[in-house]
């Protein structure tokens, strides 16, 4: 009995021992876990469709896998018309995206001072050493970088040749003159089916302008000088170009200008060559894949006429990757930017969709494909026909819209070319002043 009392005093003298301890050196409570910290978030915007969305959304996925902590939002529009006109009004409210895709236009967004120069993240986040000096010098204003060449491209024709092959037509050949393009034009017409031309009114399209602008040069009329801030191209110069695609439009060489405009040729999507409805169109070297992947027919590229008489055809840098100034996330930027241009994983799977590639990191991937071998063949035959690009006109974009405006109502016979040349004029010396 003395036994179990003393067993059980000692039990409770433990007990209390334990709750008295338990009182003075019980542990702190278990913190909360700390939260994740936020991912580091940019917004990408550029234009384009089809290949392009796929391939860019391919690229960040492996962006953020290569970077965890790194989420990048794209922010895309079908054509450089959409495009700007989004960024400008998203800039104008304080909103603009981190990276904006630039084409010609890169000085006037210089000059309204919307971008951030790069120069100081070479060597850091960019990896500025294993870029082409060209290529970085396209990029160059007045000292300072503000835009990363996405490639390089040249203006070319892009022919069915599936099309031609139906029909019995003759394949072009990659260089002619005018006339004999002409020529060759005339014998599509009479081969291919009714309501399929020859070739797409492309004398200007609401997105874009080169077609003039290789014709001026072919014409040996430049269409602006920089240094001398002055165009070459008179009134009568523009009524020639006008008068030139009026003659395809009377003779049926191209579509009417009603069948036409309902083609907006901003991209593969809108393209009257992938409609089906012409043998032949004008796109940027780049572009190939993207129009490829949109057809099951085999498509090819020749030369604009004359080019080899003149050296009329250029290369230049496709696009042009900027940072806005106001970025809250400069450095993320610049780092995406790097991993799109040098990145030797990234580039097999971008290709040459936004330009061949002008990084040296990039090229030795050996990244390739059908459409790539096109494009370095026809840059090949091309490049002996090319010659410095001219400077880009003031006020590019508004240039083109403008352009085009002007170019329907010559087409719709609201204008006589004569008119229209005059417009032309005037509409160059306004972008030069303005």
């Amino acid at each position: 009995m003395k036994k179990k009392y003393a067993v059980l005093a000692l039990l409770a003298l433990c007990g209390a021992m334990s709750f008295a301890a338990g009182k003075k050196d019980a542990a702190p409570p278990t913190p909360a876990p700390a939260p994740a910290p936020a991912a580091t978030a940019i917004r990408w915007a550029y234009w384009g469709s089809g290949v392009r969305v796929t391939i860019s959304q391919e690229a960040i996925d492996l962006f953020q896998r290569k970077n965890p902590g790194f989420t990048v939002n794209p922010e895309v529009s079908g054509g450089t018309g959409d495009h700007f006109t989004k960024v400008d009004t998203q800039i104008a409210g304080g909103n603009g995206p981190d990276i904006i895709q630039m084409g010609g236009n890169l000085p006037d967004y210089v000059k309204k001072g919307v971008l951030l120069p790069l120069e100081k993240y070479a060597g850091g986040a960019l990896n500025a050493a294993a870029i082409d000096r060209g290529a970085i010098e396209s990029g160059t204003i007045d000292g300072h970088l503000y835009g990363v060449s996405t490639g390089g491209t040249m203006p070319a024709m892009v022919y069915n040749k599936s099309m031609l092959e139906r029909a019995g037509a003759p394949l072009p050949k990659t260089s002619m003159t005018y006339a004999e393009f002409r020529d060759y034009l005339v014998k599509l017409k009479a081969l291919l089916p009714k309501g399929t031309y020859p070739m797409m009114d492309v004398g200007s399209t609401s997105s874009g302008s080169f077609p003039f602008g290789y014709w001026t040069r072919y014409n040996g009329t430049p269409l602006y000088d920089a240094v001398a801030n002055a165009s070459a191209v008179k009134a009568a110069d523009a009524q020639k170009y006008l008068e030139l695609f009026k003659d395809y439009r009377d003779n049926g060489l191209v579509p009417p200008a009603d069948v036409a405009a309902g083609f907006a040729e901003t991209n593969a999507d809108t393209s009257a060559l992938i409609a089906g409805k012409v043998a032949i169109d004008v796109i940027w070297t780049n572009a190939l894949g993207n129009y490829q992947a949109a057809t099951t027919d085999d498509l090819g590229l020749i030369e604009f006429p004359g080019a080899a008489e003149t050296k009329a055809l250029w290369s230049a840098p496709s696009q042009f990757y900027t940072v806005n100034k106001d970025s809250k996330n400069p450095e993320a930027a610049v780092k995406f930017i790097d991993f799109l241009v040098n990145d030797p994983d990234a580039a097999k799977i971008l290709g040459s969709n936004r330009g061949a590639s002008a990084s040296s990191t990039a090229r030795a991937s050996g990244a390739s494909d059908k459409n790539d071998a096109k494009i370095l063949a026809y840059m090949n035959a091309a490049g002996p026909h090319s010659s410095k690009e001219t400077a880009h006109l003031p006020n590019d974009t508004e240039f083109n819209s403008t352009l085009y405006l002007i170019y329907q109502k010559v087409a719709f016979g609201q204008l006589t070319p004569a008119q229209g040349g005059q417009q032309i004029q005037d509409l160059i010396s306004r972008m030069i002043k303005k």
